[in-house]
């Protein structure tokens, strides 16, 4: 074959038409401009970035739709909805989980009223500890209070007033004790109450996670608390 034959054999290859395949394989695609134009191209249009785009088959049928690409601000708003989203369906999650292990915790109101007196068990003894040291204290103090009367109208002796400070400290600490040992008292009741309503909804039938969150009780860990009265639940 002489060199020009086949240069001329070469020009004319490419000048043959697209197999069947490939225009198969083509897609077009269409928008209408910001300015009610509507543009047709091979390939996605810039020009339409900002609004929605076709991409049609061959035959011109719709393969699919092509949405607008976002803004920053719309981006941005987009992730956070979906974070949130996420966040929601793990809140969810561990909702169910917590329910389950709840229920297999107290498995009646009986197992249930056990596990609050046994709390309060805990919460009284350390409040009655509390209550005698108080009473220890002030028996202590009363000769010190006695010897203190023979000095009216004059100072005390270092060590006298060193007695009387160190059982006013004394006795202040066991009272700010006291009184954190009976609110542990109301916030043992708290979390059981809410407890025992979350399961009572769960027996029955609502199913776990179907009450709102509330804390599930740590009271049986207690080693300090106090002792006030309470209303058993139990039937």
């Amino acid at each position: 074959m002489s060199n020009l034959t086949a240069a001329g054999f070469i020009v004319c290859s490419l000048c043959l038409p697209l197999s069947p395949l490939a225009w198969a394989a083509a897609s077009i695609y269409q928008c209408v401009d910001s300015n009610g134009k509507r543009l047709t191209s091979d390939r996605p249009i810039p020009a339409c970035a900002d609004r929605e785009q076709r991409e049609l088959n061959p035959d011109g049928s719709t393969k699919r739709i092509i949405a607008p690409l976002m803004t920053t601000e719309e981006r941005s708003a987009a992730e956070a909805a979906e974070r949130a989203e996420h966040a929601k369906r793990v809140t969810k999650k561990d909702e169910v989980r917590r329910d389950r292990m709840l229920v297999s915790r107290f498995p009646s109101e009986a197992a249930h009223a056990a596990a609050r007196e046994t709390a309060l068990n805990d919460a009284r003894r350390a409040v009655r500890l509390s209550e005698s040291r108080i009473t220890a204290l002030a028996i202590e103090r009363q000769p010190l209070t006695d010897e203190s009367e023979f000095y009216i109208g004059k100072s005390l002796p270092p060590k006298l007033n060193q007695l009387l400070d160190a059982n006013d400290a004394a006795a202040d600490a066991q009272r700010s004790l006291l009184q954190n040992q009976q609110e542990e008292i109301v916030r043992i009741n708290a979390n059981f109450d809410a407890e025992l309503d979350r399961l009572r909804r769960i027996w029955s039938g609502a199913g776990p996670s179907a009450a709102s969150v509330m804390p599930v009780s740590t009271a049986t860990s207690v080693s300090h608390a106090a002792s006030a009265p309470h209303k058993t639940a139990a039937k």
